[in-house]
């Protein structure tokens, strides 16, 4: 199978920003009594708190907003590839994380990198679902993969999808609540539905949530 490389034409890759970015990281490790005390663990809270205002940028955000928190989010994966270059057992640095990301989407492409044609996005989704099974052969379920950290409602939406791959339906709460086993059922129904109709449960709720916060921020000045 023939394969191009990914940068093609007259646009340049962006390697400048990316090299200063990376030699900053490192000068920051190696002088900051902060973060060389920092470990992979010790970053979780800051990596979680960093893509869910990246969320905000990209739902509610102007362009400088986006561009600004893509950089605090890009700034955790260097952070993560620092430390991890310095591990003594088994060492990989920013270079090893990109070419090896590299290479996974160049796999799932062979539509773009090869000789494989995929004209509708469905097909698409069948060329990446083919690689994804080829590189995951050691999984036993569908469920292996997805993390339990994710936010409830995107994780139900992201579990019924796994389900329906195995013909396990989500039971559906046809009654009032009067449980918090019941409401879990109800919430999964409401899941089940946005699903259904192709909606993002997760950002439903975000967008209600930001509107009823308007409405409390109007009150507070009248």
């Amino acid at each position: 199978m023939s394969q191009s490389s990914p940068a093609s034409g007259d646009r340049q890759p962006p390697v400048r920003g990316l090299v200063r970015a990376v030699d900053t990281m490192r000068a920051v490790r190696d002088r900051c009594v902060w973060t060389q005390q920092i470990h992979h663990e010790d970053l979780v809270p800051y990596l979680q708190e960093e893509a869910a205002e990246l969320v905000d940028a990209v739902e509610s955000g102007t362009r400088a907003d986006l561009k600004e928190e893509l950089g605090d989010v890009l700034w955790q994966v260097l952070f993560h590839a620092e430390i991890a270059s310095r591990d003594e057992s088994d060492p990989f640095d920013i270079d090893d994380v990109a070419a090896a990301l590299a290479e996974k989407m160049i796999r799932r492409h062979p539509h773009v990198f090869g000789d494989a044609v995929a004209t509708t996005p469905e097909e698409v989704l069948v060329h990446w679902n083919a690689a994804k099974a080829a590189e995951k052969k050691a999984r036993t379920s569908v469920l292996d993969g997805v993390s339990m950290h994710m936010p409830s409602l995107a994780l139900a939406q992201k579990v019924l999808g796994k389900a329906a791959q195995v013909d396990v339906a989500a039971s559906v709460c046809s009654r009032e609540p009067t449980s918090e086993s019941e409401l879990g059922d109800a919430l999964l129904a409401l899941v089940a539905l946005a699903r259904t109709e192709g909606w993002d449960a997760e950002r439903a709720l975000r967008e209600r949530l930001r509107a009823l916060a308007d409405e409390v921020r109007t009150a507070e000045s009248s």
